[in-house]
Parts: structure tokens; sequence; C-alpha cells
């Protein structure tokens, strides 16, 4: 069935125009964020504008049947209400400390924002439909899918519209023209027309019902093609468990999510295929029994997944993402239950119940994307807490606890929990802690790396002898070799930061009597490199070889720390090759490959420390 009625052609004008004012408004963000205009001049400013500006007309355009409807704009209110509010709170987590990287905040919100207006709005549709909240569930499942091709639609439509656009520009650039390709440059073109195909696509999708339905019986057609696979499937692992035991699963980190992946697809692909419940089953009796047997051992699934996700969180802690995940494994577990619910009643109607688990998990998933996006459920203060209660506890030690991971991935409370380590006897009581507590602090991003226009640096030979760390038995470089660091030649930036970790070292490597300097910048979690530097004929010292520490770090944060004490310590030797390198004719040199010492080996996801690992 098709419940959109024709669009009057001011709806239709208003779905355009409304798409243009979109792009308008995002490049109006882009502009003020350059220029420092309010609100764009700071990140909450820029974190709400977009927010609403992506939501709130999309979902007008989507549903819009009347402009005089007056439920149309109680709804287009109420929503901005609500995204606004929630879009404050994830500014305000995502804020209140130099170097908090944001899209560790801003990145679940936006996917579950996403995911609850796409869930709301079929109830809307139906409310400006019939005129009241009792949505019939045909009316429900066809908004629904209506609404996915409608958006996959429009975002085919405008990549192909660009694609004729570049062939346009690319065209006339044959013939030395460039007007259209510099046009087709410009922001402003680019926002204002990405905009209006954007419209247009949403417009093709609602009033060319005929061509969305047969790309919808496509995609049905598939699906029910591949239920019954994906339900044997589904059996088939449930029986070889009792023959391998569910130890294999917990080795692996990555077990609950793709437990909850195969619950996720049989839902979707279930859902595809019974539709609105009408009409007959599209399987045979025995076909439909394979169905359920599926439906029937995905509790199981559920129950293992929570088990899988609850082993890491016993074992490492809470983290905004184990908060996240265990809010996704709950929704898929209570829709696992009433699908194995239905599968078990829905015997004179085929999954018969499945409407009624739908409707009410509909808005179970609204309510959790409201409550997770509210300090009522607020994923960094909950993985901050946990992480913090198991240092002053003694389950993390604090040479284990991970705090880059507290400084910037955790918002603002991780933040702030970060500086308040400076007071923990832990720290303040041992020199070497609390040097690393203060250079993790001081670094103004997670990674490293400068930035331009970063203020925060050394630019001068002074700083910069005060600030590097000199290895045992190391001497410091001549005046030339400081210049060098200092101009960025040596291709170490990360040194020229405040509370950068670089270790310069001056062993004498090739046994000729004459020190090399070995510069070596450690990274967090991720070992560090080391670069050799010698001066040319005309004085000048440029980067002549490298070292990677990368593999010598896999020992996680322990590892680090041994491999920069070895460094302080200058116990760096060299290592004599036991095949040369050979030269076959006039040729070039080539590298014999010693195979004898080559190991594989495999990393155990389940042991180490570990804040923020996978589900």
């Amino acid at each position: 069935m098709t419940v959109d009625t024709p669009l009057p052609r001011n709806e239709r004008a208003f779905i355009v125009l409304l798409a243009v004012l979109q792009g308008g408004l995002m490049f109006m963000a882009q502009k003020g964020d350059a220029a420092g205009w309010w609100p764009f001049d700071a990140l909450g400013g820029r974190v709400c504008w977009y927010t609403l500006v992506l939501s709130v007309p999309t979902m007008m355009a989507l549903s819009v049947r009347r402009l005089r409807d007056a439920r149309f704009w109680q709804h287009a209110i109420a929503t901005t209400v609500v995204v606004a509010a929630l879009a404050a709170w994830a500014a305000w987590n995502a804020t209140g400390g130099p170097g908090i990287r944001a899209s560790e905040v801003l990145a679940p919100f936006g996917v579950s924002m996403a995911i609850g207006l796409f869930v709301i709005l079929p109830w809307l549709q139906c409310r400006l439909a019939d005129g009241h909240w009792r949505a019939a569930y045909p009316a429900l499942v066809e908004h629904a899918w209506q609404n996915a091709l409608t958006l996959a639609l429009a975002a085919l439509f405008t990549a192909i519209c660009w694609a004729v656009l570049y062939l346009w520009a690319a065209l006339f650039a044959l013939v030395k023209i460039t007007f259209f390709r510099e046009l087709f440059r410009e922001d402003a073109f680019v926002y204002l027309a990405t905009g209006a195909m954007a419209g247009l696509g949403v417009l093709i999708g609602r009033t060319q019902a005929r061509a969305v339905q047969v790309a919808r019986q496509v995609l049905f057609a598939i699906f029910t093609g591949l239920l019954p696979l994906l339900a044997f499937i589904a059996v088939l692992f449930v029986v070889s468990l009792p023959f391998t035991g569910l130890a294999p699963l917990w080795e692996r980190a990555s077990a609950a999510t793709i437990l909850v992946s195969v619950v996720a697809l049989l839902v979707v692909f279930t859902n595809a295929v019974f539709q609105d419940g009408e009409g007959t089953p599209p399987y045979p009796a025995w076909l439909r029994r394979v169905v359920d047997a599926g439906l029937l051992v995905l509790p199981l699934y559920a129950v293992l997944a929570l088990y899988a996700l609850w082993l890491r969180i016993a074992q490492h802690g809470w983290t905004s993402a184990r908060v996240w995940a265990v809010l996704l494994v709950v929704v898929v577990a209570a829709h696992a239950f009433g699908y194995a619910f239905a599968a078990l009643r829905g015997r004179g109607h085929w999954l018969g119940p499945v409407r009624g688990v739908n409707r009410v998990m509909s808005w179970v998933v609204v309510a959790l994307v409201v409550l997770a996006n509210s300090p009522v459920i607020d994923g960094q203060r909950i993985g901050v807490a946990s992480q913090m209660q198991r240092l002053a506890d003694g389950r993390t030690a604090p040479d284990d606890f991970d705090l880059a991971w507290l400084r910037f991935d955790s918002g603002r409370r991780g933040y702030t929990a970060a500086l308040s380590l400076r007071d923990d006897p832990a720290f303040n009581g041992d020199p070497a802690r609390l040097a690393e507590l203060e250079r993790v602090l001081a670094r103004p991003s997670r990674w490293g790396g400068l930035e331009p226009g970063d203020d925060n640096s050394k630019r001068d030979a002074g700083a910069l002898r005060a600030g590097l760390q000199l290895a045992s038995n190391a001497v410091a470089p001549e005046d030339g070799w400081w210049q060098a660091l200092a101009t960025g030649r040596l291709g170490a930036e990360e040194c020229l930061r405040e509370g950068s970790d670089c270790i310069l070292l001056t062993p004498d490597l090739d046994g000729d009597g004459t020190r090399e300097t070995l510069l070596c910048v450690m990274r967090e979690d991720m070992g560090g490199d080391c670069t050799h530097a010698t001066p040319g004929a005309d004085g000048a010292w440029r980067v002549t070889g490298s070292l990677g520490l990368w593999q010598q770090a896999d020992g996680g944060r322990a590892g680090r720390r041994e491999l920069r004490a070895d460094l302080l310590a200058g116990r760096i030797a060299p290592q004599p090759r036991h095949w040369p390198d050979v030269r076959i004719g006039d040729g070039p040199v080539r590298e014999f490959h010693d195979t004898r010492n080559e190991a594989t080996v495999e990393a155990d996801a389940s042991t180490g420390p570990c804040i923020d690992c996978g589900l």
C-alpha cells in the first residue's frame, strides 16, 4: 500500500527551498567558523547549529503534507527544542579542555540522533495523516521504508548530479575555459548546489511512488532469498557450540560485535520479508520452520553477546564506548527475545507478534537515544568514574592507567579527572609518574604533530635545549643541529611542542669513533621512531636515516615504559647482519633477507591492560 497522497505545488517548492536553505545555513557556518563569527567561533555553537540544520529541515522535508497543517509545525518546533537541548549537552561534554577529541563524544551522538529521528519520524507522519498517535502498523512500515529509500535516492541523485557537473567542467577545460571549473569549486556554489540536488532527490522519492516501489520490491526479493540461509547459518552455529565449547568465544575481542551483527541482520531481514504482516507468507511451511528455528536461537546469541561484553567490563571497567555498546546489545537482545516469542506464538498468523514487538521497541529506542544523550545516562561520566574508581581501589595499577585516554578521549569529565591526578598520592609521590602526567596534560593533541599556526611550540634552540631529554652518556650536539631541529629540518616536529617526549642519544653506531645523533620521539600507545642526522659538506644538518620502534612497543604501555627507560639509559647497540648486502655484476646493491628468526605472534586481545578496547 502507498500512504502518500500527491503533494501540492507549494509543498513541492517548499521541499526544494528548504534543502537550499539547509545548504545556505551550512555555508554560513563554514564562513563563520573561518571568520570567527558568533556562535561559530566555538565548538559548542557549531555542534548545535549543524545538528539543528541537518536534522530538523530533513525531518520537515520528509514529512510535510500540507503547510497549513498546525500539527506539522508542532512537530517542527518540538523537534527543534529536543534536538537543541541534546546537542547543547553533547557540546558541553565535548568541550572544556584543550585538545579534547570531540569526535569521541560527537560521533556516537550523531549516529544515535540519526537513528532516533529515523525511528520517530513514521509516528509523526502517521499523526499528520490520521490526526492521532494510534498509528496502524502497515502505515508505520510503509513510512519507514519510504523514508529509507527516499534518503538513499536523494544521496544517489546528488552523486550523479555532481558527476555531471564534473564532466561539464572537465569538458570546457579542454578548450581552456576554466570558468565552470572554478565556479563549481566555490564554497557557496558547493553548499547551495548540494542542497538543491538533495532537495530534488527527496522530492523525486516522495512523488515518484512507482519507481520507489520497484526499488523496494527488488530489495525485498533479495532479503527474501537470503533470510532462510541466514537463519540456517544461525542454527548451525548454535548446533556446533557443544562440540567447540564457549572458550574460543572469549578469546576474541570482537565476539560480541559478531554475535550482535547476526541478531541485527536477522531482525532486519525478517522485517523486510514480513513487511506489514498482511497477505500470504512468502515461504512454504518447511522453509518457514527454518526461519522460525533461526529466530528461536536469537536469545542465545543475545545472552552470549551480553556475557562477552560483561567479561570485558569486569576485566577493564566501563568506558563511554562500552556504555553505548551495552545500550546497543540491550536493544538487540530485546528484539531477539521478542522475535523468538513471535516465532513460538505466531502459528495462526506467521510471526504476527512481530508487529507488537516493533511498535514497543521503536519507543524504547527513542527513549534510550534521549536518555543516553542527556545527564541521565552519560557515557563519559560513567566511564571516567569507573576508571578512576579502579585506580583508587588498586584494580588498575598507576603504571597501567591510560592517561591519554582520560585526558583526550573522555570529554570534559575526563580532562577534569586528569587534572585531579596531580593531587593523587600515586602520582605526586612518584616523580616519574608525575612527569609523565604533566607531559600528557601539556600535550595539545592526542597523537602529537605540529599544526599550522600552533603557538604552543618551541622555535628557538635555547628552549629546545631545556626541554629535550639527553640519554645517559649522551653528548649535546653542536649549535647547527639545534638550529636544524628548531626549523623543522630534522623531521621531528613533535619535539617542538610543549609536552613532547623526545630523547636524544649519541651512540657510535658504525664503530668509526664518531658519535651519531639519534633523536627518538615517543608516542602514546604507538612506540615511536628515531631519526638520524648528519651534517653535509655545506655544514647543514639533514636526516640520513630512520629507526622505527613500533614492534618494540607491542607490550602496550608497559612495553612503552621499558622502551623509554632503555633509551634514557642509552642501552642501544649495533647488531651486525649475519648476511651482508650483495651486488650481482654491476647491478644495484641488494639486501639479503634472513628468515631464520621470523615468527608470527598473534596478540591476545583479552589480556593486558586495556581501557578503550572493542566490544
